[in-house]
């Protein structure tokens, strides 16, 4: 094996998980602030608890996208593409 190989078996079996694990643990952040924000509705503390986690969900969703997309971009230019785990050749047949 070389040392391309081995590259491609940490990206593929280590980094692309966490990065699914990321982006998951960031939607649920943001729902649990949605959930906060509607099950305490009288409460104006615990509402604006679940307001700010809301922003906050969105910022780290938003960044981790940005970051994905500049990766993404930086990879097709410099590297040709690597056909990655988000790399997603769709052929709609037209």
């Amino acid at each position: 094996m070389d040392f391309a190989g081995l590259i491609n078996i940490i990206i593929r079996g280590v980094i692309d998980p966490l990065i699914i694990l990321t982006f998951a643990l960031a939607l649920m952040y943001f729902l649990w602030g949605v959930s906060r924000y509607i099950w305490h509705g009288g409460d104006e503390g615990k509402r604006t608890e679940g307001y700010q986690m809301m922003i906050y969900g969105v910022i780290a969703l938003f960044v981790m996208v940005s970051v994905w997309a500049l990766v993404g971009i930086l990879e097709n230019t410099f590297l040709g593409g690597g056909g990655g785990f988000f790399n997603m050749n769709v052929n709609i047949g037209f």
